[in-house]
């Protein structure tokens, strides 16, 4: 299906969580920085890769990546997103 459509975020966003699902942690990241620089507005892959950076024990990543996270979802006005990351970025935090 990406050989289709090799641009579509929900596909890659898919892709991403299923590297995880098989250790392929490097390539989980960076089929979600990708699809993040391609499309800033996919608010639900901002979570995911930040989560993925705590896994790796890169607890400045995961900060970044939940603070751009919650930037966008508060310019899309999504508060269930804004919510999840808000709840993980001060569970890391403190």
């Amino acid at each position: 299906m990406l050989e289709s459509s090799p641009k579509d975020s929900f596909l890659r966003h898919a892709l991403a969580l299923e590297y995880i699902k098989l250790g392929e942690q490097e390539s989980a990241q960076k089929t979600f920085e990708q699809l993040l620089e391609d499309d800033p507005n996919y608010v639900g892959s901002y979570y995911h890769i930040a989560k993925l950076m705590e896994d790796l024990n890169d607890k400045n990543a995961a900060i970044q990546w939940y603070e751009k996270g919650m930037e966008i979802a508060k310019q899309l006005n999504e508060r269930h997103a804004y919510n999840e990351l808000q709840s993980a970025y001060e569970e890391l935090m403190y």
